[in-house]
């Protein structure tokens, strides 16, 4: 029998890999291409903790300057247990490199900071031209939020634990369009899904994963939406 842990590697694979493709634009916005099944959805629904709303946990401080509290660690390091950790490139420039598309590099650099490319954006179907002097164009997502993962347990981890979970490529990392990062900011899905329904599948199957990876737990309302969406996944 294939264990859990493999199932949501290959999940999160295959998540990974969608993000970089073009979607279907059609008016009745169908799963987009790629999305995971209805089935796939619901066992994550089955594995994940439940409870009944979102407490408030003090202390968040994502800050690292002089006096805040700086509790994921600086942001984007290169030195934490993530994937891509300690390979010479920062944890954005690694998302970047991987889902953008007609990359790239600034030379000298050995492939690492990424000057321009296209993004397929993982939760409108638009491709987004992202250049340096832009940057802002293309931001990088934690699809389970930072904020909500602190206040649902992160905030007992250890320092290590919260860096790996700030900087994780494979699962919680996602490159966006800027403004629907800043639409989306530390919302979870009973207050938020991407833009476009045809993305609704990708986005419930990647949160759930990450939940279940990381033992964080989902409220009643987001397992309500979540459901919701399971249900047009087939």
């Amino acid at each position: 029998m294939v264990s859990r842990k493999v199932q949501l590697a290959c999940w999160a694979a295959t998540l990974l890999v969608f993000a970089g493709c073009t979607a279907l634009r059609q008016n009745l916005e169908p799963p987009a291409p790629g999305s995971p099944a209805r089935g796939q959805i619901e066992q994550l629904l089955a594995a994940v903790t439940v409870v009944a709303g979102r407490p408030e946990i003090p202390g968040y401080e994502r800050g690292c300057r002089q006096g805040q509290g700086c509790v994921f660690g600086p942001a984007w390091s290169d030195d934490t247990a993530a994937p891509g950790g300690h390979d010479g490139c920062d944890t954005r420039n690694n998302v970047l490199a991987r889902q953008l598309t007609k990359v790239e590099f600034r030379p000298g650099t050995r492939n690492c900071v990424v000057l321009a490319g296209e993004l397929d954006d993982p939760y409108s179907g638009k491709t987004v031209e992202f250049t340096k002097a832009n940057a802002g164009d293309v931001q990088i997502d934690h699809v389970y939020p930072l904020a909500a993962a602190w206040d649902f347990g992160a905030a007992s981890w250890p320092l290590e634990k919260r860096m790996e979970f700030a900087n994780d490529i494979d699962y919680n990392l996602l490159a966006v369009t800027g403004s629907i990062n800043q639409s989306k900011s530390d919302d979870t899905p009973q207050s938020w899904l991407p833009p476009s329904k045809a993305y609704h599948c990708f986005y419930a199957g990647k949160y759930l994963t990450v939940a279940v990876q990381y033992q964080l737990p989902i409220t009643e309302g987001d397992r309500a939406a979540l459901t919701r969406i399971a249900a047009g996944c087939d």
